[in-house]
């Protein structure tokens, strides 16, 4: 708004300038017309003087309220712009899509054909160097990124704005490199963050081929302000999911091991058997026993298979649930041979990442618990986000069990309890349906609305993994 005020002084004084005159004015008149005032053209000549002072008066303020309207305006489609461009990134959580956005919206706020955006280390050298306006194949061509020499350096060590006309003009100035399309004028900001990006916002030659104003300078460091938000954000963001990742990573390592313990106690109370079988010369017993540690064996190489399977699948800002689950369903089905059908109804609702690897992780144990007990031929997934909730159904055609009773296997049965406290952790519901005979379902159910969303919908449909 500071642009407006010298013409808001302006109007302020142009009344009292404009009565001080038609006073003038009219003292002339008075003077100049002397007795003939008393007579009728006397009177027009005054009317006519009064109106010609009133016409320039009210053009003056026309002229000046006129200007002051078309730079209100104007201020107003450069903030409106200014505001869709920082929507559209504060809206991006990944850190390098977020980045080629800044350089792309910058680019389009101001109206440049170039842009790019520096990324620079603690020492202040250019570690990445982002482009807007010139095609992959003629950055090939030009080679290697700047290292932060010349002009680009004034950026980098001073944190100062530059607007330059003419580049070739500046002495700090050292050339571009071959191929490099012509470049004159030159607008750069620093962007200015709390976490640790680092980075620089540059553009040059506008469409229309005039010089970059000061206006324009303030717009576009209004922008990089907005920018380096949304690059904090995604720095959080981050962190928040890597910390999420590793804590669930964590406790898959805790379960493995707890599960791995039981079985290898299991192993162990079955050699002490087979051994004293052996020494009864009760081989027909120890053969048994065998039998059975073997089955121990296997089934510990399946659990860590599995749990080999469930670290590579995380919920990140590149791969949202729908994709890991359906990556994982694919990589179970391969893995165990039990076909999975995979099907997603409604676009659904945006959950943050903790909640994610939850429901990904009672999706897991689920699929683990068909492949150690099921004896099942087939197991479909339904996922579903009607009425921005999300439910979850797994469901299979094995011989079932009863909910209510203890397992009385062979092998130690666990999966069940882990399942109800991961849905707990979310706020979610956990049913377990089954009976002997009829198969097992699985059904969580999850309300997002108490959390605030972070990932992107969902298409509304997927394809089956297999049918």
């Amino acid at each position: 708004m500071e642009p407006q005020r010298p013409d808001l002084r302006r109007l302020q004084w142009l009344p009292i300038l404009a009565t001080v005159a038609l006073l003038a004015v009219l003292e002339y008149a008075f003077y100049a017309l002397g007795d003939r005032l008393t007579s009728w053209q006397g009177h027009a000549l005054l009317v006519g003087v009064v109106l010609i002072v009133a016409f320039f008066f009210n053009s003056a303020i026309f002229t000046v309220l006129s200007k002051m309207q078309d730079r209100l305006e104007q201020q107003n489609r450069e903030l409106e712009a200014l505001r869709s461009a920082g929507l559209d990134i504060v809206s991006e959580l990944s850190l390098d899509v977020l980045l080629q956005k800044v350089v792309d919206q910058a680019r389009n706020l101001i109206g440049t054909r170039y842009g790019a955006l520096s990324v620079v280390d603690e020492k202040g050298a250019i570690e990445t160097f982002i482009t807007s306006g010139i095609s992959p194949e003629l950055r090939r061509r030009i080679g290697a990124p700047p290292t932060g020499k010349g002009l680009l350096g004034v950026v980098l060590r001073e944190g100062q704005r530059l607007r330059l006309a003419d580049i070739t003009k500046d002495a700090r100035a050292g050339g571009l490199p071959p191929h490099h399309p012509p470049m004159r004028s030159l607008l750069a900001v620093p962007v200015v963050c709390h976490g640790p990006f680092r980075g620089n916002l540059y553009l040059s030659e506008k469409h229309d081929g005039s010089d970059f104003t000061p206006l324009e300078e303030e717009t576009l460091a209004r922008f990089a302000t907005q920018a380096a938000i949304a690059i904090d954000n995604a720095h959080l963001h981050r962190q928040v999911r890597d910390l999420a990742v590793a804590q669930e990573r964590v406790r898959i390592a805790h379960e493995m091991h707890d599960g791995q313990a039981q079985v290898l106690a299991y192993v162990n109370t079955k050699a002490q058997a087979v051994r004293e079988f052996l020494r009864a010369g009760k081989i027909d017993e120890a053969n048994a026993q065998l039998e059975q540690l073997a089955a121990a064996a296997r089934e510990v190489l399946a659990d860590v298979r599995e749990g080999i399977l469930g670290l590579r699948t995380v919920v990140d800002a590149d791969r949202d649930m729908a994709s890991a689950l359906r990556n994982h369903a694919e990589q179970w089905q391969d893995q165990v041979g039990i076909p999975v059908s995979l099907d997603m109804v409604q676009p659904l609702p945006a959950v943050d990442t903790e909640v994610a690897l939850q429901l990904l992780r009672i999706v897991q144990e689920s699929l683990s618990n068909v492949r150690k007990h099921a004896r099942a031929e087939r197991v479909r997934i339904r996922v579903d986000g009607s009425g921005g909730r999300l439910r979850i159904e797994i469901a299979d055609d094995g011989v079932g069990f009863d909910p209510g009773a203890r397992a009385p296997g062979k092998t130690p049965r666990f999966g069940l309890a882990t399942m109800r406290e991961r849905a707990e952790a979310i706020g979610a519901r956990l049913t377990v349906r089954s009976r002997p005979g009829a198969g097992t379902r699985v059904v969580v159910e999850y309300d997002q609305s108490s959390r605030a969303p972070d990932a992107a919908p969902q298409p509304q449909r997927a394809a089956p993994v297999a049918s």
